[in-house]
């Protein structure tokens, strides 16, 4: 098997110099204003023109997709998706109704129809195969546990096809283990097996309290259980959850009729829309905008398929896992990272596809307010030391060894780098950098159009709020409802908060990039898996 691994140890010179780039162009981008304001206000006027024009035009993208895509999550809710599930076990013999106005996913449905009954591949039956579930938890209340699993039997799918691994973590304790093995009971005869699997801390080769090291070894585990049931890899597609994750009630017929429906099935991993808003009403303002702002992120990737990335909640064959020796246990970040290492182990023949139910996750939130500010930090931190995956990236797509399609590599390589390093210092710069040219050369020496760059700036940010009202307007409608325990109040609240965008923007989302960045720049290397707090008012008080 090729070498998909992260180097565990020292780095080569040029792996180094990758492994630098993104808080080299992060910082070098601000330095550059700078610099620029320094030899004539004019040029760095032209350089913040084009940063905010670019921001402009991704606000006007994001809006569109914004819309589009969150109209689809809602027509996708809406399919009977057993029922579609169910014309794939004798296509020949599905009866569907012929109509002008079909829906989107209608008539993509008959379309797959067709084709399976035109072509003389073989497809799998649904009734052949099963879904296997890998939940992962360390520490976190039963309750929280018990209603994730909870939520997995509440699906419309066969619960006697679905396989139920509770991966726990050893370091957590003698309570967690406690948990599991109630959880077990609770659980034993509702799955087609619920099976609690104890990761041990100190393996060799895992970052300590690594999240891909536990569920790696729930999956290893899944594998030996499979093979004494003699049931072939093929059959089973995983999903991951944590702790927190509650999928949408046909969720799993979606997922399986995804994979019935693709040629090339093994290559492929599938992706659902993450939404954090579970507990959204409960937690601060400033975390409600960052959950929010990540679930509409969500959905704008599920509607651009070549930009798609395996986020938290993903599904993947499991003959693939066992050919990959399932996930990387040496980051912080398995989830993005399961991409690379699945494009660079299929040579490039690989996609991900979008699964447009939901998710639902928690929002963070911890015993304090103050907790909770850190411990968001600490979460998006962490999604930011994704940038450790610019150098593995580059080595490959640009080694004479790669098998993959240079073009193809490269642009997703520089989508990569550039999603990584405009998350850093583009809010910094639409936010202040107007006022460097202007505090930085005396009154005689600033051009007409540096001292006009404020009021210029400040025009292009109104437009791109036309995006910021859409999310405002599409978030209302995709709210849980209000909790009895708060006021109608709490509705001000929930559209006050996007005063805060501009801040969660500059303390959260830049700062936490630009710390990952930096400790990759120097070498001082994230190795261990803070678990994020999350929870809802219900289970504080359980735990208090």
């Amino acid at each position: 098997m090729r070498n998909i691994e992260l180097p565990l140890r020292k780095r080569t010179l040029i792996y180094r110099l990758f492994e630098m780039l993104p808080a080299t162009m992060s910082y070098g981008a601000v330095i550059l204003l700078i610099v620029l304001s320094l030899i004539n206000p004019l040029y760095a006027s032209i350089y913040l023109m084009i940063v905010a024009s670019t921001l402009l035009v991704r606000a006007v993208a994001v809006g569109y997709h914004t819309l589009k895509g969150s109209k689809k999550v809602d027509n996708a809710q809406k399919v009977t998706w057993a029922k579609y599930l169910q014309d794939l076990e004798n296509p020949a013999d599905a009866s569907i109704e012929r109509r002008k106005n079909d829906s989107e996913f209608l008539k993509k449905h008959k379309e797959h129809l067709t084709a399976i009954c035109a072509s003389d591949r073989v497809y799998p039956k649904p009734s052949e195969l099963y879904n296997a579930v890998i939940v992962a938890f360390y520490n976190e209340p039963y309750e929280l546990l018990y209603d994730t699993i909870k939520k997995v039997s509440q699906t419309s799918y066969d619960n006697k096809k679905i396989m139920v691994i509770l991966a726990y973590e050893e370091r957590g304790g003698p309570e967690t283990e406690a948990i599991a093995k109630r959880l077990a009971v609770t659980f034993k005869d509702t799955f087609y097996t619920f099976q609690p699997v104890k990761h041990p801390r100190g393996l060799k080769g895992e970052i300590s309290s690594g999240k891909g090291g536990n569920i790696t070894f729930a999956g290893k585990y899944l594998k030996t259980y499979l093979d004494a049931q003699n049931v072939a890899y093929k059959q089973v597609i995983v999903t991951t959850l944590d702790s927190d994750n509650r999928p949408d009630p046909q969720y799993f017929d979606y997922l399986m009729y995804e994979y019935i429906v693709h040629d090339h099935r093994k290559n492929l991993s599938f992706q659902p829309v993450s939404l954090f808003m579970n507990n959204i009403w409960d937690v601060p303002a400033p975390m409600r905008v960052i959950a929010t702002g990540n679930s509409f992120w969500n959905i704008i990737s599920a509607m651009r398929p070549h930009t798609l990335r395996n986020f938290a909640s993903h599904a993947q064959p499991m003959e693939a896992l066992v050919e990959m020796n399932f996930w990387s246990t040496r980051t912080i970040v398995e989830d993005g990272h399961q991409y690379w290492r699945s494009y660079f182990h299929f040579d490039g023949d690989y996609d991900v596809v979008p699964i447009f139910v939901p998710i639902y996750q928690d929002a963070v939130l911890a015993e304090t307010y103050t907790k909770t500010l850190k411990a968001q930090f600490v979460q998006l931190r962490r999604w930011a030391y994704g940038a450790s995956d610019v150098p593995y990236v580059a080595v490959r797509v640009f080694s004479l060894k790669s098998k993959v399609n240079f073009f193809a590599g490269i642009s997703r390589f520089f989508r990569l780098l550039d999603g990584h390093v405009t998350l850093t210092f583009v809010p910094l710069l639409v936010t202040f950098g107007a006022w460097v040219p202007i505090l930085l050369n005396s009154e005689a020496d600033r051009s007409v159009v540096a001292n006009q760059l404020p009021e210029t700036l400040g025009l292009i940010m109104r437009i791109a709020t036309i995006g910021l009202f859409i999310t405002i307007f599409i978030t209302f409608k995709m709210l849980p409802p209000r909790p009895a325990r708060y006021k109608r109040s709490r509705n001000v609240g929930m559209l006050a908060q996007w005063l805060l965008m501009p801040v969660t923007a500059i303390a959260y989302s830049a700062a936490s990039a630009y710390y990952s960045q930096t400790r990759l720049f120097f070498g001082n290397y994230m190795t261990k898996f803070d678990v994020t707090e999350k929870a809802t008012v219900h289970t504080q008080k359980k735990k208090s």
